[in-house]
């Protein structure tokens, strides 16, 4: 039997969330029902209300998730009923020509639930990321549900379900950041808080964290950043270039998505330095650099998608990582919100109030 559950929907671009009812399907052949025990609002979110993603309304919100599994379909055997899993949005096949090479995190043809969850009228809703996690019990494909320690916080491991996942490997999966690194972050919200404690994890010596409120850097430094540099009022590049004995840093992660701030990062990286942009751009963003300077300047210019994570592999590692007290999970979360509240966790952000606001379930 169908169940109907509470979730948070946006039904037209730029229209205020609302909370509705959901129905949620039985789990079908490799899939599962989770019950969802805390969710982060992400800045993602915002893009899919605002129709940056797509215009495929009704959205069902929410996708940084933990929770417990509590039915799985037939033909599943990864994971079981009871289980504690942090939801991921990049469930790899196996089988498309990146994961037949050997690079699953670049995965062509991820799983999503065949099935779809509707609202009570039968009208179908399109879930955030695949996922629709600000909800009660969600519906996902099997291979999204990646199990960790139980004895994590769920309002903490659930953020690597995106955010912290995505700038973490940022710096260490695609930019390749390792010890005695210089390192440049700029914009310090959840994922550039994520790169910065991501090269703190590899070894970097020195991390500089970039933003226009101090009180994102203030955050960054409890990450690990090592300087930090307010710009509204110092030249970026010039100031990357002081703090790392003029050359510039080894490794940039753009963490904002903005033509003029990825413009920053390419002139503040060391000559052959790379560039890591995980910013997420809207679509009529452009970007224009003389190609002489592209060629002259060498290194690596990167995009970063959920920080070209491996979840079966990173997840557990991370958490662990959490669980020993070497990485602080617990200081992304700013607030713990009820469901009602995800319109106003999305106010927040435009202030830069928050780090993360988790609803709890």
């Amino acid at each position: 039997m169908s169940q109907r559950v509470n979730g948070v929907i946006a039904r037209a671009k730029g229209a205020p969330v609302e909370v509705a009812t959901i129905v949620v399907p039985d789990p079908g052949p490799g899939e599962a029902v989770v019950r969802i025990q805390a969710c982060g609002v992400c800045h993602t979110d915002l893009h899919y209300r605002e129709g940056g993603i797509n215009d495929d309304f009704p959205f069902l919100l929410g996708h940084e998730a933990a929770g417990i599994v509590e039915e799985v379909g037939a033909g599943v055997t990864d994971v079981a009923p009871g289980d504690f899993v942090v939801l991921n949005w990049r469930a790899v096949c196996g089988d498309c020509r990146a994961c037949r090479r050997g690079r699953p995190w670049y995965c062509f043809a991820t799983h999503n639930a065949a099935q779809k969850m509707t609202l009570t009228d039968g009208t179908v809703l399109s879930p955030a990321l695949g996922i629709g996690a600000f909800v009660e019990k969600t519906l996902v494909h099997a291979g999204q549900c990646t199990k960790v320690d139980p004895a994590a916080r769920p309002a903490a491991v659930g953020l690597l379900g995106c955010g912290v996942m995505a700038g973490i490997g940022a710096a260490i999966n695609t930019g390749g950041v390792t010890r005695g690194d210089s390192v440049a972050v700029i914009g310090c919200g959840g994922v550039g808080d994520g790169a910065i404690a991501g090269a703190a994890l590899a070894g970097a010596t020195t991390i500089i964290a970039i933003d226009t409120d101090e009180r994102k850097l203030e955050w960054a430094r409890r990450f690990g950043a090592t300087h930090s540099i307010d710009a509204r009022s110092t030249d970026v590049v010039e100031a990357v270039r002081a703090l790392t004995g003029g050359n510039g840093a080894d490794v940039v992660v753009e963490a904002v998505g903005r033509p003029e701030t990825y413009r920053q990062g390419f002139y503040a990286r060391d000559l052959a330095g790379t560039l890591v942009l995980v910013g997420v751009p809207t679509p009529e963003m452009t970007i224009e650099l003389p190609l002489l300077d592209v060629f002259g300047r060498g290194g690596a210019l990167k995009s970063s998608w959920y920080g070209d994570c491996l979840p079966t592999r990173d997840f557990p590692m991370l958490t662990e990582l959490y669980r020993q007290g070497r990485l602080d999970l617990d200081a992304f979360v700013s607030e713990e919100i009820r469901l009602d509240q995800v319109e106003e966790a999305f106010a927040k952000m435009h202030t830069g109030g928050v780090l993360r606001s988790v609803v709890l379930f």
